[in-house]
C-alpha cells in the first residue's frame, strides 16, 4: 500500500479494502484535499481503499459530477464509503441532507463516522454495512466510486442491488477508470435498462450519470 514519500506496506495479512474485519495494522494517517472551494482532512488508515491519499478517480467524481444543491435534502447513498471522503463532501455540500454511507469493511465505517463528526454531520450521516440499511429505502442521489476489484459478477451484483433503490426522479454518479472497463460497464447498464450518460473524462476515468 502507498504512504507519502513512495514508502508501501507491505500486505501480509491478505487483506484487502473490502475485507469486512480488516487484520493490517491500523497506521493512523490524515488525508487532505480541497473540493468546491472547501478544505477537507479526513482520518484514514491502512486496511481502507486508497488509505494514503483521495483515491484519483473519487477525486475526478467530486470535481466533475453535479454536487447536491445547497438545499438538498436527500437522502444520499454513498455505495462502498472507504474512510468518507465522498459521504463527507456530499454532507457538507448539501448541509440539509441526510447521508448513507455503506461499506462492509468495518474499519472504514468507523473512520466515516468519526470524519463525518469532524465537519459536523454526525447527526446526518447514517453508517451501516449493507445489510443494515433499511429495504424500504429510496435515495435521491446514489454516488459510487464503485470496487472494480471485487470482481465483475460481484461488481454486477452490487450495482443490481442497489441502483434500483433510486427514486423516480434520482440520479446515480458513478466513475470508473477507462482500463478497467469503464466503457463496458456504461454498455452493461444500458442493457439493463438504465440511461446512461457519459457526464465527463477525465485523467482516464469515466464518470457516468445513471438515470431511470
Amino acid at each position: 500500500m502507498p504512504l507519502p514519500g513512495g514508502a508501501t506496506i507491505p500486505d501480509v495479512t491478505g487483506d484487502h479494502y473490502f475485507t469486512a474485519e480488516p487484520a493490517t495494522p491500523a497506521q493512523p494517517r490524515e488525508v487532505e484535499f480541497s473540493v468546491a472551494g472547501r478544505d477537507y482532512t479526513l482520518a484514514s488508515a491502512a486496511g481502507v481503499f486508497s488509505a494514503a491519499r483521495l483515491d484519483p478517480g473519487t477525486a475526478v467524481l467530486l470535481r466533475k459530477a453535479d454536487l447536491p444543491a445547497r438545499d438538498a435534502t436527500g437522502p444520499f447513498l454513498d455505495i462502498g464509503c472507504g474512510f468518507g471522503p465522498i459521504t463527507c463532501v456530499l454532507a457538507s455540500s448539501a448541509p440539509a441532507a441526510t447521508v448513507w454511507a455503506v461499506d462492509v469493511n468495518q474499519r472504514a465505517r468507523d473512520l466515516t463516522a468519526a470524519n463525518a463528526a469532524s465537519v459536523g454531520a454526525a447527526d446526518r450521516v447514517q453508517v451501516a454495512a449493507p445489510d443494515d440499511v433499511p429495504a424500504d429505502l429510496t435515495f435521491a442521489e446514489i454516488w459510487s466510486n464503485p470496487p472494480i476489484h471485487i470482481g465483475k459478477a460481484e461488481l454486477h451484483e452490487l450495482l443490481r442491488r442497489w441502483l434500483p433503490r433510486l427514486a423516480p426522479a434520482g440520479v446515480a454518479w458513478l466513475v470508473v477508470a477507462r482500463h478497467l472497463g469503464g466503457d463496458s460497464l456504461h454498455r452493461w447498464l444500458v442493457e439493463q435498462g438504465w440511461h446512461v450518460e457519459r457526464h465527463a473524462s477525465q485523467k482516464g476515468y469515466r464518470v457516468l450519470r445513471v438515470t431511470r
